[in-house]
C-alpha cells in the first residue's frame, strides 16, 4: 500500500547504499537494528535486492527507537564504526541476524567476525565517535515523517503495505508503471 507521503530528504554520499547505485528502483528504508518489524523486513529487502540487483537498490539509514530497543543506539554505532572500516554492509547483516544479542561484548565479537581492527572499533565505540552521523540519519526520519520502524520510501513514495515479498514486488512494479507512464505523458 503507497502512501501520499513523499522522501523530502535527498540521498547524498554519506548514505549507505547496497547494489547499483544507478537502479532505477530505491528501497530506503529508516530501520532500528533491534526492532522485530525490522529484523522481519531484512530478509525481504535483501531478496529484492538479489533478485533484481540491476533494478533495485537499497539505502538505509538509522532511525533507533531508544525508548523501546535500549539496545539500537549502540548497535547502530556499531554499524557506523564498521562502516568507517569499509564493512557498514556486513555489520549491518550481522546485527540483523543476531538482534537477541546486542550487548557490548556481543558487537566486540561481531567486529572480530567480520574482519574489522577491533581495538580501533572499541575505541570508537568508546568514544560514541559516530553519534553524530545517527543523529543526522534520525533528524532525516523526522523530515520524511517516519514515525516508526521499518519505514520504508519506495523512490521516494512512503510504503505501508506489508513487508512480504510479493507486496513488495507489486509496489514496485506498480511504481515503475506510473512513472513510465508520466513520462509518456510528459
Amino acid at each position: 500500500m503507497l502512501d501520499e507521503t513523499i522522501q523530502k530528504t535527498e540521498l547524498t554520499k554519506e548514505d549507505w547504499i547496497r547494489g547499483n547505485v544507478d537502479a532505477p528502483v530505491t528501497l530506503l528504508e529508516y530501520g532500528d537494528f533491534e526492532c522485530p518489524y525490522c529484523g522481519m523486513a531484512y530478509p525481504v529487502l535483501e531478496a529484492l535486492l538479489e533478485e533484481d540487483p540491476d533494478t533495485v537498490r537499497l539505502v538505509y539509514r538509522h532511525f533507533p527507537i531508544t525508548n523501546a530497543h535500549p539496545h539500537a543506539l549502540m548497535a547502530a554505532e556499531a554499524a557506523e564504526a564498521a562502516g568507517a572500516q569499509g564493512k557498514f554492509w556486513e555489520m549491518h547483516d550481522m546485527l540483523f541476524t543476531h538482534q537477541d544479542q546486542l550487548e557490548d561484548d556481543d558487537l566486540i565479537e561481531y567486529a572480530g567476525a567480520i574482519g574489522l581492527d577491533v581495538e580501533r572499533f572499541d575505541q570508537e565505540m568508546r568514544a560514541d565517535r559516530y553519534l553524530e552521523e545517527i543523529e543526522r540519519d534520525f533528524r532525516h526520519g523526522i523530515e520524511d515523517g517516519v514515525n516508526g520502524t521499518p519505514t520504508i520510501f519506495i523512490n521516494r513514495i512512503r510504503y505501508d503495505g506489508p513487508t512480504d515479498r510479493a507486496s513488495m514486488r507489486a509496489a514496485i512494479a506498480d511504481i515503475l508503471r506510473s512513472e513510465r507512464n508520466r513520462r509518456r505523458a510528459a
